[in-house]
This record gives C-alpha cells, structure tokens and sequence, in this order.
C-alpha cells in the first residue's frame, strides 16, 4: 500500500498533472525517486520550476487516498500504475497517460486493441451493424474497446462478448458510479471477459467534463479507432481526433446519406479514415503486424498460423506514423516524440524486418506489400 501512497502523493502535488507526471516517471523511473532526487535533477526536467521542487518536498499524500485503497480492495478493484507489467503498453506512448488506474478484471499490456465507438442514439442499423464487426473481430482474438455508454458503445461490449472474445470499457465516472445505470450487469460482465477501467476516483460522479478526458484513454490503448453514426458535433469525432493525435488508425463506418447521424462519419471518410463495411477492412490495415489471411471466398476473415504479434510497442508508434510516402527522420522524430539516437535503432529494426523501406536522404516510407487481396 505503501508504494500506492507514493503514486498518490506524486498525482497530489501541484502543478504535476499527466504531462510532466510522465517525464517525471520516465526520467526516475518511480515516485519514491522523484521525490527522493536533487534539485539540480528535477529542475533538469522540462516543466519543473523552483515552486514545482518546493511542493514536491512536501509530499502530502491525500487525506482521502487511505480510505480509497481500502474501498479498492473491499469491492474487488486493483490500482495499476504505469510501472506495473499489465498497464497498457499502447497507453505509455501518449504524451499524457493516466498515472494509474482503477480496473475491475483483468487488465492486460495487448496492444489488439480495437477502439469502437458513436452515438448514444444509435438507429437500429448502428446497433445491428456494431454487433456484427465487433462479434467478427472479437472472433480474430482483437479486444473491443469502448466507454460503455448507451447506443453503440453497449453494442460494441455487447458484441464482443457474443464473439466470445475480450473486451475493455473506459469510465468517465469512478467504478462505484456506473454509468448508465442500465448497464450494470453488462459492467460485471465485461469485468469477466476482461476489464472496466477509469482514472477517476471510486466514487467521481459521471460529469460531462470527464468524458472528453476519458476519451484519449479509449483511443491510447488501442491501435485504430472506429467510428459508427457520428453527427457532425459529436463526442466519438473527440475520439477520432484524438486517435490521429496519437498515430494511431482512424476508420468510420458509412451511413444513410439522409441521416445527421452520419454526417459525422462521412465527414471522416472525406478526410481519410478508411470506410468500414466488414471487419476485414480493419484486419486488411494491420496486416503487417499480425498475420492474418482470408478464405477464398474472401467473406469471412480468420486467424493465420503465424499470428504473432511483430512489433513491440515504440516499433508500432514509428511505424504507425509513417505512410506510403517517403516522411524525413527528422519530421518522424518531431511526430513521435522519440529521440533520434533511439528512433534510427527502432527504423533500423523495422527495415530489417521488412516492415518499411529507406529512401535516399534519411526518408522513410512503409513497405508496400501485394498480399492478394
């Protein structure tokens, strides 16, 4: 409990919030660190001044925080930090990570992830077609992610779990607040067939500024992001937005040319994000990662016998940020926030693994593959 404290007291300091809490850990590795290091290291580290080092001195740990472990291991929960093995490997390579977070399951580092979400008021297509794709990745071993709200994402919840496949829902209130109510049974068992996670204290009520916030964390912990039945001002286009923030895929489900609540989506494809018709147009995008093949008939997509993951995650963030056309090593390390030292090393090794190709003049490009489609 101990060391939970620690990550408490840290979050709990003053001008510390989710940006230089990461360049903190990243550089000292734990909060016993951070607070244990000389002024001369902490004043090393961008966004740390002389008023950030006095506050971290006095490492008060929250009132509250005693009596939140204990209600977290009363009902069950867990406390993951960005330390702990099962924290979400994708989730690291955001400029913002959540600190820790509260899971109700099991939490894994896979980074299969698959971000699935729209609107609350889903039509009876929205609903119907949400089921189908996620029923049919979750089939693949992808684990559908989502905000377990009403409308498309219970859908996509709902859909996985028909596929017998995992699946992770991220809060925008604490887990004793489960919102909506309604979906408390699918709450305990997502928790079953994977986890409910949120940043949020126990008991944070659902309040509207949550949920943007929570947002990132749905499209970080997962390489692409669907979206299906969007209005033009919608929360799930937050998602969209933030998934190419974070390099990561964008995909959107088309619509009814007469429905507002496509006019999101289609907006989308306009801009780039790859029309989905069927769960093959996903798998198709990370072929290069995960080996998959089709059947002839080229309807129902399975499982190759080379499906092993490729690449570690910090190869999948540089490969992720490059495209068909040739990009510079310096506009690659500006995009992915990655050293150049460590970045040559990380296009070294996707080079040699057939992943991209080098131009002359330092650019590089994604390997363009014919696998018969």
């Amino acid at each position: 409990m101990e060391d939970i404290l620690s990550w408490f007291a840290l979050k709990n300091v003053p001008g510390v919030g989710n940006y230089l809490f990461k360049r903190l850990i990243d550089r000292f590795k734990s909060p016993e660190s951070v607070f244990n290091a000389s002024n001369e290291n902490l004043i090393q580290i961008s966004g740390v001044s002389p008023r950030v080092i006095s506050a971290i001195r006095k490492r008060e740990i929250p009132q509250w925080a005693k009596k939140e472990l204990d209600l977290v291991m009363e009902r069950g929960y867990k406390i993951v930090t960005m330390s702990d093995p099962s924290y979400p490997a994708l989730l690291h390579q955001i400029p913002d990570p959540p600190p820790f977070l509260y899971v109700y399951g099991n939490l894994d580092n896979s980074i299969t992830n698959i971000a699935v979400v729209g609107s609350r008021n889903a039509t009876r297509y929205g609903i119907a077609t949400t089921k189908r794709l996620c029923t049919d990745l979750a089939s693949l071993k992808f684990t559908i992610a989502s905000g377990m709200a009403r409308g498309v994402d219970t859908a996509a919840h709902t859909g996985a779990l028909m596929g017998k496949g995992k699946t992770i829902a991220v809060l925008g209130s604490g887990l004793e607040k489960v919102y909506p109510s309604e979906n408390l049974g699918l709450f305990h068992k997502i928790a079953v067939n994977g986890a409910v996670i949120s940043e949020f204290p126990l008991m944070a009520e659902p309040e509207a500024h949550n949920f943007p916030i929570r947002n990132r964390i749905i499209s970080g912990i997962s390489i692409g992001t669907v979206i299906v039945e969007a209005a033009k001002k919608s929360g799930s286009l937050i998602t969209a937005r933030l998934a190419a923030e974070q390099n990561r895929e964008v995909f959107a489900v088309p619509g009814s040319i007469n429905s507002f609540k496509s006019a999101g989506t289609h907006s989308l494809i306009k801009q780039g994000a790859k029309l989905v018709e069927h769960a093959r147009d996903i798998v198709e995008e990370f072929s290069n990662l995960i080996g998959f093949d089709f059947e002839t008939d080229g309807t129902k997509p399975k499982v190759s016998t080379n499906g092993s993951l490729s690449l570690e995650p910090d190869e999948l963030l540089v490969f992720n940020a490059l495209g068909p056309y040739p990009v510079h090593i310096d506009d690659l390390a500006r995009k992915t926030s990655i050293e150049p030292g460590k970045l040559s090393g990380i296009l070294l090794t996707l080079e040699l693994k057939g992943s991209i190709q080098q131009s002359p003049g330092k650019f590089f490009s994604k390997e363009v593959k014919n696998n018969g489609l």
